[in-house]
This record gives structure tokens, C-alpha cells and sequence, in this order.
């Protein structure tokens, strides 16, 4: 087994743009295992009491859970972020698409216009640094998109200082059993990074409470995709941008020689359904405390006296 250097795990915001980008106009033709996750975390909001205003989409993506959003809540205000604007834009011609269906199924009288919802904003931009206000969002709803940040208590920080009192934040990521297979077949043949990390369920808790997240709640599952070759594997990788994005990775072209090693190296996994490829999907949500975010460092817990104040006086 070939050893890697942990600092080599760094991602690059602006490569993940840019494969994202690249991914958005066949994304809704690739994307399906990203669709059924979506669709499972929008099924646990029907479990939840909640009656948002103000709705973020962290990581819409081309817009699935959007729509979902947009039908459950119709009288919500979503607002879609996302860090590659081809995917926005990509989402604005399926509300295109799906204007013209509206129409048609109006004209059939199949329509109900209650589900309509207009009151949708586009934001491109970076989840560690969101361009909103504090105490702006009743709901943060992110599907398989934390795992492209770097600093998970940031990142949390960010969300809670967006989310109003009392606020829901329902997330999927992924764990580190992700594409463990592929992982272990390219362990065996090269010494660079070839396959992204992600972090466990631990290290999620943990930044959940490094910002005093209210009952926050975590689980998993492994849902296993098989594919008919390896080839296979890493070209639905590719076109769901979702490929290799560690500043550790070989940089020049992989050899054919190589590649043909990792290829026998997966061979030990093939089982009569073809070549599993895993994929560990971890389900996170917590509240939004009343109370003033608290610095802790150590033995000792900053807050600022404005903050007292306003702790005080609620």
C-alpha cells in the first residue's frame, strides 16, 4: 500500500468551478445518483415543522431541489447558490422548460397554479463566504455540497450567522467511505492523490458544536452504484464534475500503463452485478439557537457585551 501525504488533501475552489461548469449541460442526464439523494433528503423535510419564509438552496446545482423546495413551500422566497454559474444558468432554462409545460397542462387544465412559485434569486457565489445578511434565512437546504469546503466550524459559522433564531438547517454530504473502491485500486499502483477525502461523521459533530448548533442530529447510509467497467466509473465521475479536485493530484496525464494497473487493481471488487463503486451519504440537521454565538477558546468562553446585551434583554 502506498502512503499519501495528508497535506496533499487541499481543494481548489476554482477548479471545482470550473468542473462544475463543464458538468452543467449534461448534468440532469449523469447526475442520477445526486437526484435520488436529493429527493430522499426533500422527503425528510415532509417529517420536519416548518414554515419557512425565506428559503437558501446551498449548491442548487441545475435546480432539483429548488423545484422541490419551491412545491413544498410555495410561498417561500428561494434564493439558488451555487459556485459555478453554468449550473444557474442551467436551471434558469429548465424554468424555461418548465414554463411552457405549465402552459400546455394550464391549457389542458391539468394545472394548478397554486404550486407556481415566481418568487425566486440566483446568487453565485462561494458557501464559505455567503453575500447575505445575518438573520436573513429560516432554512438552509444543501444537497451533497459541503464536501467541497475546506473549513467545516467556518463553514457552519457562516450558516449560522445567516440563519435566523430558531432556524433549520438540513444538509447531505458525503463520508469517507466514498468511493472506497476506486480509492484502494488507485492506492496500489501510484503515490499521488487520485481520489478525493471527505471527512466523517465525527468531524461534521464536531463543527456542529464548535458553533453551539441546537440538536443536531446525524446519520448515514451506503448506497452502491455498479457499473460495467471501470472505464465506465470514471467517465460518470468526470461528467458529473465530480473527479478528482485535491491539490496533491498527479498533475501530468495518466499513463496508459497506469491507468491499465489501476484497472486490474479494481478487479478484486467485481462481483456478478459488475463494479461496485460506494458511496457513504451522510444526513445532517440542526437548529439555530436563540443565543449569541460564544467564542470558546480552551477553559475560557469570549462573548461581546453587545451580544450579552441582546442575550439579556430577549
Amino acid at each position: 500500500m502506498i502512503s499519501v501525504d495528508p497535506k496533499e488533501y487541499r481543494l481548489n475552489k476554482q477548479q471545482i468551478r470550473d468542473s462544475f461548469n463543464k458538468a452543467a449541460a449534461a448534468y440532469d442526464q449523469t447526475a442520477l445518483l445526486q437526484q435520488e439523494v436529493c429527493k430522499r433528503l426533500l422527503e425528510r423535510l415532509e417529517y420536519i415543522k416548518a414554515a419557512p419564509r425565506v428559503i437558501l438552496d446551498l449548491g442548487a446545482g441545475t435546480g432539483q431541489g429548488s423545484f422541490g423546495l419551491a412545491a413544498q413551500y410555495p410561498s417561500a422566497h428561494i434564493i439558488s447558490l451555487d459556485l459555478a454559474e453554468k449550473m444557474l444558468l442551467q436551471m434558469r432554462q429548465n424554468i424555461r422548460y418548465q414554463g411552457i409545460v405549465k402552459k400546455l397542462l394550464r391549457w389542458l387544465g391539468q394545472f394548478n397554479p397554486g404550486h407556481e412559485n415566481s418568487n425566486h434569486s440566483f446568487v453565485c457565489a462561494d458557501a464559505e463566504q455567503l453575500p447575505m445578511q445575518d438573520a436573513s434565512v429560516d432554512l438552509i437546504f444543501s444537497n451533497l455540497t459541503i464536501q467541497w469546503c475546506g473549513d467545516l466550524t467556518g463553514l457552519f459559522g457562516e450558516f449560522r450567522r445567516i440563519l435566523k433564531p430558531g432556524g433549520l438547517l438540513l444538509f447531505t454530504t458525503l463520508g469517507p467511505d466514498t468511493l472506497k473502491e476506486l480509492r484502494a485500486s488507485w492506492s496500489m499502483v501510484s503515490d499521488k492523490v487520485h481520489v478525493n477525502q471527505f471527512a466523517d461523521m465525527h468531524d461534521i459533530g464536531d463543527a456542529l458544536y464548535n458553533v453551539q448548533a441546537e440538536n443536531p442530529v446525524m446519520d448515514s447510509e451506503r448506497l452502491i452504484v455498479n457499473y460495467q467497467s471501470v472505464k465506465d466509473i470514471l467517465l460518470d465521475l468526470k461528467a458529473v464534475g465530480a473527479h478528482n479536485q485535491n491539490s496533491g493530484r498527479e498533475k501530468a496525464l495518466t499513463g496508459k500503463t497506469r491507468l491499465k494497473s489501476m484497472y486490474q487493481a479494481y478487479e478484486q471488487f467485481r462481483t456478478e452485478a459488475g463494479y461496485p463503486l460506494t458511496y457513504e451519504v451522510l444526513y445532517g440537521h440542526a437548529w439555530n439557537p436563540a443565543t449569541p454565538l460564544q467564542h470558546r477558546t480552551d477553559n475560557q468562553t469570549s462573548i461581546s457585551l453587545s451580544q450579552l446585551k441582546s442575550s439579556l434583554s430577549s
